[in-house]
């Protein structure tokens, strides 16, 4: 594939204005990326992303076109790296809270979070953005390159040191169910492509060259044709969409909405396995059949180990209907022979009978940095660092995903917290469950964009799989989704209560969820053979 040009010629080079030159050109780039975090939860304004990403070309084809391959590179990683840095800082200022909590230990930390990840973060989309513009052909070429390159990068954004790929551009462009239904096909990562390109397209009718004027608003109405067919299809599929729940399961999602200072707090354990057990009581009555088969309590619900305290597993079974099943959230400990620790824990997810017999438990795999472990734990420990949870060592991470069998239901694959964000990873691929419950505790960033972003990633994950989701938070957002994403139920963010409803049945498998990330790499190859032809044809004409 070969592009016959680097750079823009001067008659496709936007005139240089105040605005793209300087510091003006630094602050337009990150008020651009933050604007677009608007698209985001809870707001969701993606008509905002046909501003900011023309802004975001404009910044790009006026970045300064010198020979050098070095400078054309550093050119456009500049723009890049202030683009996402807006965007990272627009979508991610609430980590901040979860300094709050601890402020006393962890409050001086808190400008360098809010500012150094995305920071780092906006190191993938400064990468993305200076490769595209060390090739940057003319016309609307130019658009695909820069819709592959950014894509990648949040792809490499997701998977590189673990992974962190919330908030992918792909979140951007699928507020509604009617749009999230593509994600079936080529999941979150595919869809990130599309809406890197659709975004951009409205550039393409601002044309200055009038011998390219003609093919980019030809390709404008091919891109807008592309976001069309995306409401079509998932128009189509929503009107066809099967709506059948499981019968005899009825679930019960308990929001204690216990606030994160007290809740590791010494003498609370009785308190707060009361207000579960209280709370999960809400409208039954003796005689009278239970309102719920299946309970489910958020992530690291108790504030002791459920296998030191048998006496809260006799409650649990105690309060338990016949044949009713507890699903919750626990840190479980496991002997350690032969090593310096004398246990290691676990933040798990356990399956409780009616008997209070721990039946089934899944250790989280994917565990938060600097949240449940300290990376490079003893060099940063020498300079006051920890991990936020008062844990000495941190979580120590489960080894592998796996489904779970249950009585009375279909099987599910355990989540917990952030998991659920990773596309591709959330089922166990040789034993497809019934559903999918994710427990987590949000509660660290109380009323903010946080939990309504947690919330739609694990939407997103229902419709990539087909599977749907139920989802128990300690402060918000509880719901069921069914697998087309829709909120059949849920609880918002600060509210204390319960949430019954039947379990939707999971479709047969996705597209996505066959090949998963197979597409979208195909998708990408194709992009790069159109655009590449594009290139070449236009630079035959003009010579």
């Amino acid at each position: 594939m070969a592009f016959r040009s680097n750079s823009l010629a001067a008659s496709d080079r936007p005139r240089s204005t105040p605005l793209t030159r300087g510091w003006h050109r630094v602050a337009l780039a990150i008020l651009a990326g933050a604007g677009s975090a608007l698209a985001l939860p809870p707001l969701g304004w993606f008509p905002i992303l046909w501003i900011t990403l023309p802004v975001f070309v404009l910044l790009l084809d006026s970045a300064p076109a010198r020979a050098g391959v070095s400078a054309r590179f550093r050119s456009g990683f500049a723009v890049g790296w202030n683009f996402g840095f807006g965007y990272f800082v627009g979508g991610l200022w609430w980590i901040g809270a979860a300094f709050l909590v601890d402020a006393r230990t962890f409050a001086w930390l808190m400008p360098a979070a809010v500012l150094a990840l995305p920071a780092g973060l906006a190191l993938f989309w400064g990468f993305g953005a200076g490769i595209a513009r060390v090739v940057w052909p003319r016309g609307w070429p130019r658009i695909v390159i820069l819709a592959v390159a950014l894509s990648l990068a949040e792809w490499l954004r997701g998977h590189v040191l673990t992974g962190f790929p919330w908030n992918a551009f792909g979140y951007a462009m699928m507020p509604v169910p009617v749009m999230m239904q593509v994600a079936s096909l080529i999941g979150v990562w595919g869809v990130t492509f599309l809406a890197f390109l659709v975004a951009a397209a409205p550039i393409l009718w601002f044309s200055r060259d009038p011998r390219c004027r003609i093919a980019d608003r030809c390709a404008f109405f091919v891109f807008a044709a592309l976001f069309l067919a995306d409401i079509a299809f998932g128009a189509a599929r929503l009107a066809t969409a099967e709506t059948a729940t499981v019968p005899g399961v009825t679930i019960r999602l308990v929001q204690p909405m216990i606030a994160q200072g007290e809740k590791w707090a010494s003498g609370q354990d009785d308190e707060i396995l009361g207000r579960y057990l209280r709370l999960s009581a809400t409208g039954m009555e003796e005689g009278k059949p239970a309102p719920f088969t299946h309970l489910i309590w958020p992530e690291t619900a108790f504030p002791f180990l459920l296998d030191e305290k048998p006496n809260a597993l006799a409650l649990i079974g105690a309060f338990l209907p016949d044949n009713a099943t507890l699903i919750t959230g626990a840190a479980r400990a496991e002997a350690v022979v032969g090593e310096e620790v004398e246990a290691r824990v676990f933040n798990s997810l356990q399956v409780i009978d009616s008997d209070g017999i721990v039946r089934e438990s899944y250790d989280k795999v994917h565990l938060v940095p600097f949240g449940e472990y300290l990376p490079l734990d003893g060099i940063l420990r020498r300079f006051g660092l920890s991990q936020l949870i008062a844990l000495p060592g941190g979580f120590d991470a489960g080894r592998s995903r796996t489904s779970l069998e249950l009585p009375g239901a279909p099987s599910f694959s355990p989540l917990i917290c952030y998991e659920i964000i990773f596309p591709g990873s959330v089922v166990d691929g040789s034993n497809r469950p019934g559903w999918m419950v994710n427990v987590t505790n949000d509660g660290w960033f109380g009323d903010t964009p946080g939990p309504w972003q947690h919330l739609h990633q694990a939407t997103i994950r229902a419709v990539e799989e087909g599977i749907p989701v139920a989802r128990s938070a300690n402060s918000g957002v509880s719901a069921i989704v069914d697998p087309y994403g829709n909120l059949v139920a849920h609880l918002g963010v600060s509210q204390t209560g319960v949430l019954d409803g039947a379990l939707p049945v999971a479709i047969r498998p996705t597209i996505y969820s066959k090949y998963r990330d197979s597409l979208y790499f195909a998708l990408i190859i194709l992009a790069l053979v159109v655009a590449s032809t594009g290139s070449f044809t236009r630079t035959k004409q003009r010579n």
